[in-house]
C-alpha cells in the first residue's frame, strides 16, 4: 500500500513539474536566445583535486540576449542580487537594509509569475502554504533567503539562494553550489568560470545545444568543481518553484524526486538545512531525444 502511495505522490509530482514547465513563458529558447556549445566530455577529476583536463576549448555559452535579462522583470530582479553575497563559506553576511529590499522585491516578481502561482495553488491544496500571499511570501523568504551558519563560527554565513542561485567556497578549496545558469554565464563571460566540458551519465548520452539541462565539469576563480547539474534557460521562478515544492512536500535531510520533466528523465535533489533550503539541483539521467 506504502508503495502504490509512494507511486502515486511521484506522478502526481511529475504532473505538477510538467505544468510548472509548460506555465515557464520567461524560459529563454535555445538557438535564439541563447546558444551553448557542450563540446567535450569531461574527465575524472581526483577526490580534492583542483586540477582538471580542458574538454571544451570554448565557452558553454556562445550567445545569451542579454537583453531579455534585463527587460524580464524576473530575471533583472534576480541578476540584482548576484552580488549581494561574501563567496567565501565560514564569512560572515551581512545584509543591508538595501540588499533586503532587493530580496522582497525579488520574491514579490516571483510570486506575480504564472509558474510561482501554479506552485503556490499546489502547496495551499497540500496544506504546506498559507492561501494568504503575504504569509508564503514570507515562507520563501525564509527557505531561501534567511542566513544560517554553514560552517562554524560566530556569524552566519549562508542561505539557500546564496548556495544555490549564487554559488559559495569552502577554505579556498572547494566549490559548492552554484547550479544556476544565468549566474554561470555571468560569470564565465567576466572570466571566472571555465567549462571544462560536459559529464554524460552511465548511458553515455551526448548532449546538444537544445538541452535544457545539462551535468557539466566547470572551474571558478581557480577551483574546480567535478559534476554539477543546472537547468539551462530555464526562469529564476522556474526553479525556485520547482525546488520549493519539494522542499516542502517533505521532513528529510535529503529529498530525491526522479521524474520526467518534458523530454527530460532527471533526479531532483534538495538538502534541508532546518528550516531553510541547504542546496538543490537537477541531475540529468537522460533525455528522450538522444540517438532517434
Amino acid at each position: 500500500m506504502a508503495r502504490r502511495s509512494q507511486n502515486s505522490s511521484q506522478e502526481e509530482l511529475t504532473e505538477v513539474f510538467n505544468q510548472l514547465w509548460r506555465l515557464d513563458v520567461n524560459r529563454l529558447k535555445p538557438g535564439t536566445d541563447y546558444t551553448i556549445s557542450p563540446q567535450g566530455e569531461a574527465g575524472h577529476v581526483a577526490h580534492g583535486s583542483n586540477h582538471a583536463r580542458d574538454r571544451a576549448r570554448h565557452d558553454l555559452f556562445t550567445y545569451v540576449n542579454e537583453d531579455k535579462l534585463k527587460h524580464i522583470e524576473t530575471y533583472a530582479h534576480f541578476i540584482n542580487l548576484l552580488d549581494n553575497y561574501e563567496m567565501l563559506s565560514g564569512v560572515g553576511e551581512t545584509v543591508t537594509s538595501e540588499e533586503m529590499k532587493e530580496n522582497r522585491l525579488f520574491i514579490d516578481t516571483v510570486v506575480e509569475s504564472e509558474v510561482m502561482k501554479c506552485a503556490h495553488k499546489y502547496l495551499v491544496r497540500k496544506g504546506h502554504s498559507s492561501s494568504n500571499t503575504n504569509e508564503f511570501k514570507r515562507q520563501l523568504y525564509d527557505i531561501w533567503f534567511k542566513l544560517y551558519h554553514r560552517e562554524r563560527g560566530d556569524r552566519e554565513d549562508s542561505c539557500g539562494f546564496e548556495h544555490v542561485f549564487v554559488g559559495e567556497t569552502r577554505n579556498h578549496q572547494k566549490i559548492l553550489g552554484l547550479h544556476n545558469w544565468v549566474q554561470f554565464y555571468l560569470q564565465e563571460k567576466h572570466g571566472h568560470v571555465d567549462y571544462k566540458g560536459y559529464k554524460a551519465q552511465g548511458n553515455k548520452n551526448t548532449p546538444d545545444e537544445d538541452d535544457h539541462v545539462l551535468n557539466l565539469q566547470f572551474s571558478w576563480r581557480g577551483l574546480v568543481k567535478p559534476i554539477g547539474g543546472a537547468f539551462i534557460g530555464v526562469s529564476p521562478e522556474f526553479e525556485m518553484a520547482l525546488f520549493t515544492i519539494i522542499f516542502l512536500m517533505s521532513n528529510e535531510k535529503m529529498t530525491s524526486v526522479k521524474t520526467k520533466i518534458d523530454e527530460y528523465v532527471l533526479e531532483l535533489i534538495v538538502y534541508r538545512h532546518g528550516r531553510s533550503i541547504g542546496t538543490s539541483y537537477p541531475k540529468l539521467l537522460s533525455s528522450n531525444h538522444r540517438d532517434l
